[in-house]
């Protein structure tokens, strides 16, 4: 699990935890870049082509009884699959094989690896749509018909059900299977992160990534735990609605950008999250409240851990004193030394910049000294 640190942007203050196996350095950089503090831990591992002794087996299926309609689905994919073939010594004849048969790509992208292989396609999705593909097939009639199905990691809900409903043989081509990583030792560490409420939003790349992520947590006995933080305090961003079915099957809310790509997904995380915060006018200043940090007026202002469990339990009653024994109650590790408070206090105004924003009241606790013209704004 890699931390990267954070810098001024839209997402300042904010802790990002990227499950990406494939483009996950892409994904944190453009976090990073936005500000936001990236944590980084695999939730899946790609299985190497070479190895993939079921892509050869269904490959030389494919080359020996020709299917009727071939459909690729994403352009790394495409590629991979050629690329392997090569590997096992039967590139040309795959070629040749997809040069006589009707091959559909889900979108440009897609078009561009079919061409690239010195291959031309029978039609391409404008919408990017596997939804555009399956009414196309439909309308044409798939009874009788062989179609294969190069996939891509992702299920694709219904797909290949409908097509045999109609009467077609399918014929899966799995590239890239997912199994879970190696190493499990940093998904843990994100699974405790996100139970112990240590992220502000979650993002993943793919369905079996959230699904390995959840399983995961169940396999350690966590599920609870990380159930509740994902439907209670985190902000779950995937990158499209076939990624969000493993989560919204947990009736976790999600949401997705309106087109799949990983710019627009952090497009999406840098107008949400910064809308979650709560902005308090005290003592003259302007506060905002954020994960791991605060800005003062516009400035960040990164605060230690304690401090901000301080901060998060004032700002949950703005104005309103609360009192020592609940601000040690949200110290994590904090026993029942009242004086851990006064610590993490002190720490707390030096990292805000100005001891004026909070206000000890003498024998009973503290309070954000929130501006007299909002207190009936936000007093009870």
């Amino acid at each position: 699990m890699q931390e990267v640190e954070a810098t001024q942007g839209p997402l300042a203050g904010f802790t990002v935890g990227v499950t990406a196996a494939r483009r996950a350095t892409e994904l944190g950089t453009l976090l990073q870049r936005r500000g936001a503090q990236v944590v980084q831990a695999p939730a899946l591992r790609i299985v190497q082509l070479a190895d993939d002794r079921e892509l050869l087996a269904a490959t030389e299926e494919l080359i020996a009884h020709a299917p009727d309609v071939v459909i690729a689905t994403t352009a790394i994919g495409f590629r991979g699959w050629v690329e392997a073939a090569d590997g096992w010594g039967i590139g040309e004849q795959l070629l040749d094989r997809l040069r006589g048969v009707e091959l559909l790509a889900r979108g440009p992208k897609v078009k561009g690896a079919i061409r690239a292989a010195g291959l031309t396609e029978t039609w391409s999705a404008a919408s990017e749509s596997m939804a555009e593909v399956l009414e196309r097939l439909l309308d044409e009639g798939v009874d009788g018909r062989r179609v294969a199905l190069q996939l891509h990691g992702e299920p694709l809900p219904g797909f290949a059900e409908s097509l045999r409903a109609a009467g077609a043989e399918v014929i899966d081509l799995p590239v890239y299977r997912w199994m879970p990583p190696q190493d499990l030792a940093p998904l843990d560490r994100m699974l405790d992160l996100t139970a112990a409420r240590g992220l502000d939003a979650i993002t993943f790349t793919s369905a079996p990534a959230a699904a390995s992520f959840l399983d995961r947590a169940q396999t350690r006995g966590m599920a609870p735990e990380v159930l509740g933080a994902l439907h209670d305090d985190l902000l779950v961003a995937c990158v499209g609605p076939v990624t969000a079915l493993p989560l919204q099957a947990r009736g976790i809310e999600t949401v997705q950008p309106e087109r799949f790509r990983l710019g627009p997904l952090v497009q999406l995380l840098c107008a949400q999250l910064p809308a979650r915060s709560r902005t308090l006018p005290v003592a003259g200043h302007q506060i905002t409240v954020r994960g791991h940090a605060a800005l003062v007026d516009g400035a960040l202002r990164p605060v230690p851990p304690a401090g901000m469990a301080l901060l998060h339990a004032l700002t949950r009653r703005p104005g309103w004193v609360v009192s020592r024994a609940d601000l040690l109650r949200a110290l994590p590790g904090s026993g029942s030394d009242e004086h851990a408070v006064e610590t993490a206090m002190a720490r707390l105004r030096s990292a805000l910049g100005s001891p004026r924003l909070i206000q000890t009241v003498v024998k009973r606790g503290y309070r954000l000294a929130l501006d007299p013209v909002a207190d009936t704004k936000y007093g009870d």
